[in-house]
């Protein structure tokens, strides 16, 4: 029961990643916010795990503060942010991805953990103590071809977590990032192109580990992260890629 009596919230937790990390810490004891844009799929998790459904457009910032509010008005206050919620752009030449798909990836990837800090952040200076965790990705540290925008969002994604944590570490606020590989996981198929034996191959050829990350992998990655056994851990973007950035 490392997160005992914590309160949680989890963007994009009705599905992939986002869920295994919101199971994984209800079964450690914290209270969840299972918040995502597909409420359905965020009811269902939060269903089974006995928390709390919220439906989110991380790229909004009136459907961010209305989240911190809900939250913060059914928890009482908060312990743990992780920013999980993210999409793709279909592999592509740089230059061939649309406006549009730019413009939304930046803004679920990017805008997103703008938007949260800005929710929340104030919360945890008051109470001097805080955990944010953002998702990245190894295509932040190591980018694939035809996937340019999106590798560059998660690359953003870990220098701000970076600075996230020298400007709130005063504060008794930690900030990290997750770098996964490639997962089981709805993104997987955009990530590919296609979902083909031959595709997932050559993906795996390039884990040394030789399979995908799972929801299970990540979930236990960020017990660790935001439970106080990493107390003195704070600007770090950990690797959770079988060796693929090795």
């Amino acid at each position: 029961m490392r997160l005992a009596d914590k309160t949680a919230i989890v963007t994009g937790g009705g599905s992939g990643f986002g869920e295994g990390i919101a199971r994984k810490f209800a079964a450690e004891g914290a209270r969840v916010m299972v918040a995502d844009i597909n409420f359905d799929a965020a009811r269902a998790v939060a269903d089974e795990i006995g928390g709390v459904a919220c439906a989110v457009d991380v790229s909004d910032g009136n459907s961010v503060a209305a989240m911190a509010r809900e939250a913060l008005d059914g928890f009482g206050h908060l312990d743990i942010l992780v920013n999980n919620a993210g999409v793709t752009h279909l592999p592509a030449a740089l230059e061939d991805v649309s406006e549009d798909e730019f413009d939304r990836v930046l803004a679920v990837n990017v805008k997103s953990v703008y938007l949260s800090a800005r929710a929340f952040v104030p919360h945890f200076k008051d109470r001097r103590a805080g955990v944010i965790l953002n998702i990245a990705s190894t295509a932040g540290v190591s980018p694939r071809p035809r996937l340019n925008w999106y590798n560059a969002s998660k690359g953003w994604m870990i220098t701000a977590t970076k600075t996230m944590a020298v400007e709130l570490a005063p504060f008794g606020v930690r900030v990290n990032a997750l770098n996964p590989v490639a997962g089981e996981t709805p993104l997987l198929k955009s990530f590919m192109g296609e979902d083909t034996p031959e595709m997932r191959a050559k993906f795996l050829a390039t884990i040394p580990l030789g399979r995908f990350s799972t929801p299970q992998d990540m979930g236990n990655a960020a017990c660790f992260l935001c439970s106080d056994e990493a107390s003195m851990i704070t600007g770090v973007a950990l690797e959770v890629d079988g060796g693929r950035c090795i």
